[in-house]
């Protein structure tokens, strides 16, 4: 029998506190040991100083970073002879990165095929399609479709069909004309949009896919026509029972969806989520997620996407993330809760990583001029080794921080404590000298993890170097002021800390509510 894993979790002096608390609320199954490295700050530790002042334990079989620990995991492996890997930012989403939420988190799987469409391409340049169309792309649509406009002349159809198969793109046509439509699946569209059964026999005239849609919205059987049709021909097809706006039928429409799906359980189906996402002035992020449910609901595996209102910028990217969630969630036969933070743009389900007592205990242990931020439930915490203060008003610290004589400094302070207060009024996380996660509303920064960031602007306000107590302090090295590295073992750490959180107890959903497993 293989001797069982015992992981070592790294850490510097002021976090070393909060790691014993979440470690010692771990099952008993985990064998673990704390190596405090001695330096103050986790995240500045570097490779060198781990290689340097870290001594693994007997029996360690697996090591585990910082989240922000900015070195290289590969050298770290073949120092210690074992596997290295950068663990969370933040401490207390230790288990659940540990695996103990009981599911192993993958969103690089979908099912759901995204047409977005290009509304007024009659009206752009072929060079403009195609560089849309491929933006479109690298955000995530898989089908570029091009509409067309009633009473607007599409002379270039052709041409920007031609121009978007050469580049690898997939297209589809939209439009009102049969022509129009005739003309893209002539020049080598994949798709058609929308055809009924009065239009139909265009295709079986060319090799494009049709999207059948009822004459009218309300009128499912000449959709059934149409798809019985194409189903005796066997021929491919995906249909669309259209979805309608708020207030104009939008709850018929998604019983249509429903019926339609009882009816056909086997056909390729499409939702145009548009008239929701563009026609509703909400943040589309949860609209989209909530329509992406429910084709996950219906398995329905394509969804036509509009992008232009101000509003809906970012749906492509909305409707890639959420078809990730659902199609994890599916497959785990689970809630769409526990999938990461993509689809979360304003609040954090656990914004807060610090309490106040924690962030109270971090301070007395500081013994330099440099100002820390951090938010807790109770507001923004500013402190260094001569002030803490606690409030909830960016603009109310500036006389307790000495920094009018340092332009550059208090610019930068202005910056992060603005970044705080944001994120303490909606329940996001905060990190100082990073940047609020916004999820897929947002492109996130993508950083080199075995290097640390260059010098800010704010690091001078002149040529000369700021006073004493400014931001330039942060330039001293890690180690000037550290102590002895330490190793603390799993059962000191446990005797010593209580843990995070009780175990939770196994709960069940019923009729929409969690409830103790005993009384479901």
């Amino acid at each position: 029998m293989s001797a069982p894993e015992h992981i070592v979790f790294i850490t510097g002096r002021l976090a070393r506190a909060r790691l014993e608390k979440v470690a010692a609320g771990l099952p008993e199954k985990f064998r673990w040991s704390i190596a405090d490295a001695g330096v103050k700050v986790a995240a500045l530790m570097t490779e060198e100083i781990i290689r340097r002042r870290i001594e693994l334990p007997e029996g360690a079989t697996r090591v585990i970073l910082p989240g922000r620990c900015r070195a290289n995991l590969e050298h770290l492996a073949a120092h210690f002879g074992m596997p290295v890997e950068r663990g969370p930012d933040e401490v207390v989403d230790l288990p659940a990165w540990l695996g103990l939420s009981a599911r192993k988190i993958d969103l690089s799987r979908h099912d759901l095929r995204i047409f977005s469409e290009i509304v007024d391409a009659s009206k752009m340049s072929v060079e403009e399609i195609l560089a849309k169309g491929q933006d479109l792309a690298r955000r995530g649509a898989d089908v570029i479709d091009l509409g067309g406009l009633p009473d607007t002349p599409f002379p270039h159809l052709e041409d920007a069909v031609r121009a978007m198969k050469e580049a690898g793109l997939k297209v589809s046509v939209d439009s009102f004309s049969r022509e129009e439509l005739a003309r893209g699946a002539q020049a080598g569209a994949d798709f058609l949009l929308s055809l009924n059964e009065d239009t139909l026999d265009l295709a079986f005239e060319c090799d494009a896919v049709p999207v059948l849609v009822p004459k009218r919205p309300d009128d499912l059987p000449s959709l059934d026509r149409a798809i019985e049709r194409m189903l005796k021909a066997g021929r491919p097809f995906l249909a669309d029972p259209i979805l309608e706006p708020i207030h104009h039928g939008f709850v018929d429409s998604i019983s249509r969806y429903r019926d339609t799906r009882a009816r056909w359980p086997d056909i390729a189906m499409m939702m145009g989520t548009g008239n929701l996402t563009e026609l509703t002035e909400a943040d589309s992020l949860g609209v989209t997620a909530l329509l992406v449910g429910m084709c996950s609901e219906l398995t329905i595996q394509n969804v036509l996407i509009v992008q232009v209102s101000n509003h809906t910028r970012r749906t492509v990217e909305e409707h890639d993330a959420a078809r990730r969630v659902m199609f994890a969630a599916k497959a785990d036969s689970a809630l769409p809760k526990g999938y990461g933070r993509a689809l979360l743009a304003l609040h954090d389900k656990r914004p807060f990583v610090q309490t106040s007592a924690d962030i109270v205990q971090a301070a007395a242990e500081v013994r330099d001029p440099n100002y820390r931020i951090a938010v807790a439930e109770d507001g923004i915490h500013v402190y260094n080794r001569d002030i803490h203060r606690v409030g909830t008003d960016a603009m109310a610290f500036f006389p307790d921080l000495n920094v009018a004589s340092d332009g550059a400094h208090a610019f930068y302070l202005g910056a992060e404590l603005a970044k705080a207060e944001t994120a303490w009024r909606l329940g996001k996380r905060y990190v100082q000298d990073e940047p609020l996660g916004w999820g897929c509303a947002a492109d996130a920064e993508v950083e080199d993890a075995t290097a640390f960031k260059k010098a800010g602007h704010t690091r001078h306000s002149g040529p000369d170097a700021p006073p004493p107590g400014t931001r330039d302090a942060r330039l001293v090295k890690p180690e000037a002021d550290a102590e002895p590295p330490e190793t603390i073992p799993e059962t000191a750490a446990r005797a010593e800390a209580a843990p995070e959180r009780p175990q939770a107890p196994k709960t069940k959903l019923v009729c929409g509510r969690l409830v103790s497993a005993d009384q479901a």
